[in-house]
């Protein structure tokens, strides 16, 4: 009965910690005072770098007595130009304005303003811009919501005409330069939208200039801002290729110093260009349109260093990362994609010779020289994500040569981890290698989550605050590397573990995993941990051995439906600013804009399958594992065969990174990154498994039942005395099974009691065959094990009592293919060599 209730437990369980990591909502202290005004000034272009004390007096004591922040000025156009800057900043949501720009740079955009009456504006042009926004792009933003949420306002200048204009063109108040004295007009409405140029030059000198001049209207301003208001200064855009970041400052009553983030960023001193409209209707106390604006309202923060300079430091410094992120990303992971590829094609005659034939004619087997170099050049590639990710933790982006920086960071990184593999405990052993690199790679991005996901942020293996996709929490590079860490960790912990223990272990290292990357206050990635809940499910299910069947794909199904469903209910119980993303897709759903976010997530898969090296890695891989490992030469069924936890692991990886990427909008890139990791320790590991394929059963005593411990005729020397049979009768099961309980297959090899395809002729899993039918084969050195039975890819499997609930301890040949015998009242003899016997094929069995 209790066996019958274990999925059922294990799946609440999961579910529970599930619900419990994504239900939880940290309180961020965040403070933000009302004003009775909200002046938005904007300068295209400017920049942290352009702010200093002597240069640009006004901005440099603005942000000395308000909150600063980095402003990510994403819209629905890349590179986001200033005309697409401004429109955004109206409609509180990612637009751009119509019309061909070719070379993907921000040519000058003609924006028609009329003045019919000398006191405010039209945009004829508006209601084309609207039907453009709304109907051929794929966020159906609609330019004009922030003046249609208050009563009046006020634009000075071009670009301020177009963020105040409302749906229809209609600008309230409007002045094509900034008076001398601009008080009445600024007290004229509660909203006042002011242009005070771009700052777009190449030349050092004239780039100054330009900041001056825009400090110095930004202090009319100032000078003339009502009582009781509130001061924004944004760079609102880019002005050409590449996007960078750009100053944000708040000044006003209550906004005195601290760092501006928002809920959209979740990331201090962070926040878009799409969260100063529902800041201002916040500050203002105005209730912000339905369905129309995608930011959060700025709040502050109060962890800002006391010294100003060092405080702009952080945003400049970001900025000039976050630039460098952008140029080295990609070729980092072109490069990757390339060395895997030729690391496949190495391996693969590898495979073909790895198998050491039991007769005395057969290939020459591959030098053990090549081999073991072949196996540090698996783990360097496998540990290759991992270690650029913790080399954003060196200011490589700070150098003049900041690519070959990263690079040699990166490989000396690399070099350090394969050499902490190759010299740590157990790495002969067939799973040392992959448990060490799992384990690595998982405590390398955990780390990370867990002290605030700094590594991530503007790293090369992270995500960019330039793109606008996250600011906090996992990435997609960093999820697929943690899903398969955490669960190829599970199965390898698991698989030390006996039978019954082992889904236990699976749900408690996934379950850890799933609070990681779904907690808001680490993560924060409601998709990730949903995704990963169904490949915990589907891993704990088949972890005992067996295979996927409907039932126990029913039950990861359902656990992942249990936590969608639970967190959807508490996510859609908050306020509507503080719900995720899952609770603003169903209450989009709901009012009928939830087509735009399918449409959105769409269109960023295809793009990212089209443009990823990611997407070709994650094909390699397949590739090779299709074509190869799963190939009756290839040994990865043996390897499931014999160690179903790793089998279980695997599967579980690849359920949880192709649902996560599918439904994150990331297409192949989290299972790219993920197989990155899984493919060079699952090729090793096959490799190290073939390598012991053929190794020998050690015949009995000749005696009725295989006692234990009998001498063979010609005393304990005689080469034909082999180790303890199991304990059942030999010849109880299929020739050749040999496992404890099973009889000893005398004379046959070994290998052949795990039939490649992983089932034997019966449709029993082989796996099912080994370590008294528990389907395991443990991980322990030579000597270890109590009990005879078969020498196969491990060592003996079983522990001789014939068991069936209770996993096997082998004993591990080592590299040169020896194995430890036991002497009849002693203990272990090492290096005893398995009597070879030519004679009889390896398919027959042996006559008398």
């Amino acid at each position: 009965m209790l066996r019958r209730l274990t999925p059922v437990l294990l799946t609440l369980v999961v579910v529970a910690l599930g619900i419990t990591a994504l239900a939880a909502r940290p309180d961020d202290g965040a403070h933000r005072p009302g004003a009775d005004f909200v002046v938005l000034v904007g300068a295209a272009g400017l920049r942290w770098d352009d702010v200093d004390p002597e240069n640009t007096p006004t901005l440099w004591r603005m942000a000395e007595q308000g909150a600063i922040g980095s402003l990510s000025v994403r819209s629905a156009h890349r590179p986001t130009c200033p005309v697409d800057g401004w429109l955004t900043l109206g409609a509180g949501n990612f637009a751009a304005w119509p019309g061909a720009r070719p070379g993907g740079g921000c040519p000058a955009a003609g924006v028609t303003v009329e003045r019919p009456d000398g006191i405010g504006a039209n945009l004829p042009d508006q209601p084309s811009v609207v039907a453009h926004n709304q109907e051929q792009l794929a966020w159906g933003a609609k330019p004009g919501a922030l003046a249609e949420s208050v009563r009046c306002s006020v634009a000075v200048g071009p670009g301020a005409a177009v963020a105040a204009a409302r749906p229809f063109g209609r600008v309230d108040r409007y002045a094509p330069t900034l008076p001398e004295n601009p008080a009445d007009l600024l007290g004229s409405c509660v909203l006042s939208i002011v242009d005070v140029g771009t700052v777009d030059d190449d030349d050092p000198a004239v780039r100054a200039a330009q900041a001056r001049q825009a400090d110095a209207r930004l202090a009319r301003v100032l000078a003339a801002r009502p009582p009781r208001s509130l001061v924004l200064v944004a760079g609102v855009s880019d002005t050409d290729s590449p996007a960078r970041l750009h100053v944000a400052i708040a000044d006003g009553p209550g906004w005195d110093g601290g760092w501006l983030t928002s809920p959209s960023t979740a990331r201090s001193g962070y926040l878009q260009l799409v969260d100063l409209a529902p800041t201002v209707l916040a500050v203002l106390d105005r209730p912000a349109p339905d369905r129309a604006f995608v930011g959060r309202p700025a709040v502050t923060v109060d962890d800002r260093p006391d010294d100003l300079r060092a405080a702009i430091e952080a945003p400049a410094d970001a900025d000039r990362e976050a630039a460098a992120q952008r140029r080295v990303a990609g070729w980092f992971f072109t490069l990757l994609a390339a060395a895997q590829l030729a690391l496949a094609v190495a391996v693969l005659p590898l495979l073909r010779r790895a198998r050491r034939h039991a007769g005395p004619h057969g290939p020459e087997p591959v030098s053990r020289r090549v081999v073991a170099v072949v196996e540090l050049l698996l783990i360097a590639a496998a540990l290759a994500v991992p270690a650029a990710l913790l080399a954003d933790a060196v200011p490589w982006w700070r150098g003049s040569h900041a690519g070959l920086w990263y690079a040699s960071v990166t490989a000396l990184l690399v070099v350090g981890g394969t050499a902490l593999v190759r010299f740590s405990p157990g790495h002969e052993r067939t799973l040392g290698p992959l448990g060490a690199v799992a384990g690595l790679a998982a405590l390398v991005v955990g780390v990370d989550v867990l002290t605030g996901s700094r590594l991530q942020l503007n790293g090369v293996v992270g995500y960019s605050a330039l793109e606008g996709g996250r600011y906090a929490g996992l990435g997609t590079v960093g999820l697929g590397v943690f899903v398969a860490g955490s669960l190829l960790c599970g199965g390898w912990l698991a698989q030390r573990f006996r039978k019954g223990w082992r889904p236990m272990v699976m749900v408690a290292v996934g379950g850890l995993a799933v609070v990681i990357v779904g907690s808001p206050y680490l993560g924060a990635d409601s998709i990730g941990a949903i995704a990963l809940t169904a490949g915990v499910s589907v891993a704990a299910a088949i972890c005992t051995g067996g295979w996927l069947t409907v039932s126990r794909l029913a039950w990861a199904t359902m656990a992942a439906l249990a936590v969608t469903i639970g967190f959807a209910l508490v996510d859609l119980g908050r306020p509507a600013e503080e719900r995720g993303s899952l609770g603003r897709f169903l209450a989009a759903l709901g009012d009928g804009t939830g087509g735009l976010t399918v449409h959105r997530s769409g269109d960023s898969n295809i793009q990212t399958l089209v443009n990823s090296p990611l997407t070709v890695l994650a094909l390699a891989c397949a590739a090779l594992v299709w074509l190869a490992l799963l190939q009756p030469w290839g040994g990865l069924m043996r390897l499931f065969g014999i160690y179903p936890a790793i089998r279980a692991a695997i599967a579980g990886t690849a359920v949880a990174v192709g649902l996560g990427g599918v439904l994150g909008g990331s297409a192949l890139d989290v299972a790219g990154a993920a197989a990155a990791l899984v493919v060079p320790m699952a090729a090793l590991s096959a490799l190290r498994v073939l390598d012991h394929s053929t190794d020998r059963t050690l015949p009995d005593s000749g005696r009725p039942g295989g006692e234990r411990d009998a001498v063979p005729p010609g005393g304990p020397d005689s080469p034909s005395r082999g180790g303890p049979a199991g304990d059942g009768p030999a010849g109880d099961g299929p020739a050749g099974d040999g496992a404890g309980g099973d009889g000893a297959g005398v004379g046959r090899p070994a290998g052949d009691g795990l039939a490649d395809g992983g089932a034997d002729g019966g449709g029993r899993p082989a796996a099912d065959r080994l370590g008294g039918g528990d389907g395991s084969a443990g991980d322990r050195p030579v000597g270890d094990g109590a009990g005879g039975g078969r020498l196969d890819d491990a060592g003996p499997v079983g522990d001789g009592a014939g068991d069936p609930g209770e996993a096997g301890e082998p004993a591990e040949p080592d590299r040169q293919g020896h194995v430890g015998s036991e002497a009849p009242n002693g203990p272990p003899v090492a290096g005893a060599r398995v009597p070879a016997q030519p004679t009889p094929a390896s398919s027959e069995i042996p006559a008398g």
